[in-house]
């Protein structure tokens, strides 16, 4: 959620804004988004003992910007509509229209990245779990898992319960984030005379 935050909050002010600001935000995001997130994931692993925060912590940092470019467009878009225009006009504050009428037009591009979000997480901390920079040891994990089932070969259920386990929990959770997507999506309640 830090990363949608951070996302939201940076894009929509970008696309709103735009100009000198937008093209400064521009170069730092482009800059950010070089450094290799799953290296310093495994320079801080290999320095401290991380714990499931740290590592959820340091990978929402480097993964904020990727839902930034989506928000900035989409603000940018309606920043031009005739309903912003008329806000300004009746007084309303840079926050207001940003809050209550750019930010719920996004809502639903928002959703729809939710769970590829959710899944890059899962697979990046089993990957890391897998290469051994991921949680300690004695925490149960996928990554855990399958170390254990590749250096048994002999016993494929470890192997392949964890992989069928993956497999439905990154489809049930494209399944929700489509169904919640559907739900917020504002044009499926449009009534049209």
């Amino acid at each position: 959620m830090l990363t949608y935050g951070v996302g939201i909050v940076i894009g929509i002010a970008m696309g709103y804004y735009g100009g000198l600001f937008d093209l400064l935000l521009q170069r730092v995001i482009e800059v950010w988004t070089n450094i290799p997130n799953l290296y310093i994931i495994i320079i801080v692993s290999s320095l401290v003992v991380p714990d499931f925060f740290v590592l959820a912590g340091i990978m929402s940092l480097f993964s904020w910007t990727f839902i930034t470019w989506y928000v900035r467009t989409i603000a940018y878009r309606e920043r031009a509509k005739d309903y912003c225009a008329a806000a300004k006009a009746a007084g309303a504050s840079d926050l207001r229209i940003m809050l209550h009428h750019i930010l719920p037009n996004t809502i639903s591009i928002i959703i729809t990245f939710v769970p590829f979000a959710v899944s890059a997480g899962i697979t990046s901390l089993t990957a890391l779990d897998y290469l051994g920079f991921g949680l300690p040891p004695p925490t149960p994990s996928w990554g855990e898992l399958l170390v254990q089932g590749m250096s048994r070969l002999d016993a494929f259920w470890i192997f392949t319960s964890v992989i069928s386990c993956m497999v439905a929990v990154l489809t049930m959770v494209t399944f929700i984030g489509e169904a919640v997507r559907e739900a917020f999506d504002p044009k499926r309640y449009t009534v049209y005379e």
